[in-house]
């Protein structure tokens, strides 16, 4: 996959680009330190993927399917090869190709290289140990914020490092990868999209007929993946009776009551965790989710937050009242009044 855009690794946020029909208009591969995306042959990533067979599918969806490969130099690989007739089209392609070269970041998924023979379109990326699923293994506290943290950390250079901002708009925890230790990183940017610059508290813009899309549409979306890490429950669990289906709709009233915090708490950890770092996690999570968009925490808040939460998680419970995290100590004086009455303001249910 070539570079669309580059920068240097003296500025502090990605150079600007555009995207208009599936064209791309920039300087490509001159930035140092960086890794030019390969090109590869159709041919190439057959062969890398033994020719499709389903024993090395290791995912599919909309867009297509994910086969597990091997590069002739050994190196394993996620390869996504998109539907013809898929979801994605040839712009959101572009988009997911531009995002993967520019934007690199620790808790971001590695672009390797791309396809685009013929009508051909695949991505291939590094192949992480599995993607975050609720309830599918024992995850300790230490490790569930391990994750936020990672999630958090990724999400803020989309909307504070990139130059516009870029609104992910697709977090969940199916495209939250995970390596040998537990380290996240954000995966599918297929969905992304360039946000206007302008006041980074709250991003407003018409993409593509769906309406109004903002950052904090992001945030609502991070705080539902920390409700299902505190939880061990995945947001939609159709497995369950009609009503008890939604995570956030069933979580509400726990999350307006102090008192009922521990109830949210995954049953897995078996009580192993430390209450005060649970109430502030609640706390945000709450915050996350609040109805009104503006109301909702900035990235740059939570991960202050989420931060001292892992600073602290393996310390004993002070005894006494009154404890606040940096979260609340923020430039953002509208964060610290809203959570201040966060048990009389409204959640939502669905992402705005």
């Amino acid at each position: 996959m070539s570079c669309f855009s580059c920068f240097s690794p003296h500025r502090k946020g990605v150079s600007k680009v555009e995207i208009d029909n599936g064209t791309r208009s920039s300087e490509c591969g001159r930035g140092k330190g960086r890794n030019v995306a390969r090109s590869f042959t159709f041919r190439e990533l057959a062969a890398a993927r033994k020719g499709f067979r389903e024993v090395n599918l290791i995912g599919e969806g909309g867009f297509g399917r994910v086969y597990k490969g091997r590069l002739d130099a050994g190196q394993v690989v996620a390869i996504k090869q998109l539907n013809h007739d898929g979801l994605q089209g040839f712009q959101e392609f572009i988009v997911e190709v531009l995002m993967l070269s520019l934007l690199h970041h620790t808790n971001h998924v590695t672009l390797i290289g791309y396809c685009t023979d013929g009508d051909q379109r695949l991505l291939v990326y590094e192949l992480g140990r599995s993607s975050f699923c609720p309830g599918r293994e024992t995850l300790s506290w230490d490790t569930k914020i391990k994750i936020a943290v990672g999630a958090a950390r990724g999400l803020e250079y989309l909307h504070w490092k990139a130059n516009p901002p870029v609104i992910y708009r697709d977090l969940k925890s199916a495209n939250i990868l995970l390596d040998d230790e537990f380290n996240p990183k954000l995966s599918d940017f297929g969905l992304a999209k360039l946000a206007p610059v302008g006041d980074k508290t709250h991003v407003s813009t018409r993409v593509m007929g769906t309406g109004k899309l903002t950052l904090k549409s992001d945030i609502y979306s991070l705080g539902v993946v920390i409700l299902e890490l505190i939880t061990g429950k995945k947001a939609i669990d159709c497995s369950k009776r009609p009503g008890e289906q939604n995570l956030v709709s069933c979580s509400c009233r726990f999350l307006k009551d102090r008192r009922k915090f521990v109830r949210l708490v995954d049953p897995l950890l078996q009580g192993h965790f430390p209450v005060r770092c649970l109430h502030h996690a609640v706390a945000i999570t709450a915050m996350c989710l609040l109805e009104q968009p503006t109301f909702r925490p900035l990235i740059s808040d939570i991960v202050v937050a989420l931060e001292y939460l892992a600073s602290q998680s393996d310390k004993p419970d002070p005894h006494r009242a009154g404890v606040h995290i940096p979260f609340l100590a923020s430039p953002s004086q509208q964060n610290r009044d809203i959570f201040s009455q966060n048990s009389d303001c409204r959640m939502s249910s669905t992402s705005t």
